[in-house]
């Protein structure tokens, strides 16, 4: 087993999971996401890649979950060596003055995209200490219309952590925000019904070109 620990969040599908195969050859990885099913695909996909995972098939909004997930991490290893936190709920499209009469749909949002990366970044900072490396990726729909809901919740979530890297520059962790292409993923269909998916990039191939950016290289 590798020394080193990558922790996915929102390891599923997407560019979480294709980062896990990307990072498995170098990195344990940990992996959380909700689905139990599209998780065991993914550890067969490290597998194949010669690389182990510890699955945790968790939702990010569970404060105690996440709690006792990274304690369970620090008594096991002691420490994360790269996140990336890939986890994001899309609301569905709709004008700014129907954003809050979605209701439950609002609410996940905030739980998702702002108040689960707060919580996440005070429970993962001590195990990343001064040497570990946090992902976030930014995707700027701010002020687009009918992105109300989805915008102003990932700009959020992206002031968040822009604010954590200015603070750790100095002593770290290191905390990068990276800049996928538009990719072939569910959550981009739900946004773009029809597009054509040939002109969009793979999120293996995005995971390839983003990892040394995330690692430093």
């Amino acid at each position: 087993m590798s020394d080193k620990i990558a922790l996915i969040t929102g390891a599923s599908r997407g560019l979480g999971a294709a980062l896990a195969v990307e990072l498995a050859p170098t990195h344990h990885i940990v992996a959380v996401a909700r689905t139990t099913g599209a998780l065991e695909e993914l550890d067969d996909k490290i597998k194949a890649a010669g690389g182990e995972a510890t699955l945790a098939p968790m939702d990010v909004t569970n404060s105690d979950a996440m709690a006792q997930l990274c304690r369970a991490i620090h008594d096991r290893w002691g420490k994360v060596d790269v996140w990336a936190h890939t986890a994001v709920e899309a609301q569905q499209l709709m004008p700014a003055n129907h954003v809050a009469l979605a209701g439950k749909d609002w609410e996940k949002s905030i739980a998702v995209n702002l108040d689960a990366t707060a919580r996440l970044i005070a429970f993962v900072a001590p195990l990343l200490g001064e040497a570990g490396t946090a992902a976030f990726f930014h995707d700027d729909h701010a002020g687009e219309k009918f992105f109300g809901a989805y915008g102003a919740t990932k700009a959020g979530q992206m002031a968040l952590a822009r604010s954590w890297q200015a603070e750790t520059a100095a002593l770290g962790p290191k905390v990068r925000i990276l800049t996928p292409k538009p990719l072939a993923s569910a959550m981009r269909a739900r946004f773009h019904p029809g597009e054509d998916r040939d002109a969009l990039a793979k999120p293996a191939d995005e995971a390839k070109r983003l990892l040394p950016e995330l690692l430093g290289g």
